[in-house]
């Protein structure tokens, strides 16, 4: 059975609740909240405690931060993981399964000058192990799970496939840190996006979803009949989570996602 979460910020509504009012009329299951830099989700826990117990299900958290585990400051990694535990310990005070992190985002792309990182890919992949590992405990402590979000090749030059996401969880050897995709980066990156998803089954903890344009599902030409067979054939249990910009009117555009989903699967 399809489940469905909305990114809180596409959601119409002046709070949480106005929104989960709104959500679950459209057909969405939870709302998946912004984790911003500052220790902001843990300021919010007087607001996010309310919603809770309004009956707002909140599962998961995606990390929205000027900088990323993959810094090259060490500084700002240290920060970015500060902020990730925070972000792992509020979602799982809420009672959600985990919050979602890329390597980087804008920080560096090898297909666009100067072409050439200031760290080799040996470093790239120490840094991330070290972030991963100490993120993964924390979030088995908690009893949650961090999800590893691979970008495309303009938005990150780390970890733009599913296989190298897949391949630096199994060096980490933690069932705490899993495989969130996004349809978007992987219509871009993936030969065959429903082929990834049940070759990395076991990793696959979450999804987010947009079309090959970034915008609502049914706004481009990804295969969604495929992508969705592919689900359903891996038996992914996780939420679809809207991650997008929106074609026509907001509202609208939002809350025809889960029955458009929903008639192709």
């Amino acid at each position: 059975m399809l489940t469905f979460a909305c990114q809180e910020q596409l959601l119409p509504g002046a709070n949480l609740e106005s929104k989960w009012d709104f959500a679950t009329a459209a057909g969405y299951d939870a709302i998946e909240l912004r984790g911003k830099g500052d220790l902001a989700l843990a300021k919010r826990l007087p607001e996010l405690r309310r919603a809770a117990a309004h009956g707002v299900v909140m599962r998961t958290v995606c990390v929205d931060m000027p900088h990323f585990i993959g810094a090259f400051d060490a500084d700002l990694r240290a920060d970015a993981v500060r902020q990730l535990r925070s972000q792992l310990s509020v979602i799982a005070e809420l009672g959600g399964v985990g919050a979602m992190t890329p390597a980087s985002y804008g920080m560096f792309s090898r297909r666009l000058p100067p072409f050439d990182p200031p760290r080799g890919e040996a470093e790239d992949r120490e840094v991330l192990l070290a972030g991963l590992t100490e993120l993964g405990e924390h979030a088995a402590a908690e009893g949650v799970t961090l999800f590893l979000e691979p970008l495309n090749r303009y938005e990150d030059h780390m970890v733009n496939r599913l296989a190298q996401a897949a391949d630096l969880i199994d060096a980490v050897g933690l069932a705490s840190v899993r495989i969130g995709a996004d349809t978007y980066h992987m219509n871009i990156e993936e030969d065959d996006p429903a082929a990834a998803l049940t070759r990395f089954a076991r990793h696959v903890g979450h999804v987010q979803v947009s079309d090959s344009n970034r915008l609502q599902p049914g706004a481009g030409h990804l295969n969604w009949s495929a992508v969705l067979s592919a689900l359903d054939t891996i038996d992914y249990d996780g939420d679809l989570a809207l991650e997008s910009r929106l074609r026509g009117e907001p509202a609208e555009a939002v809350a025809s996602v889960p029955a458009f989903l929903r008639s192709l699967a």
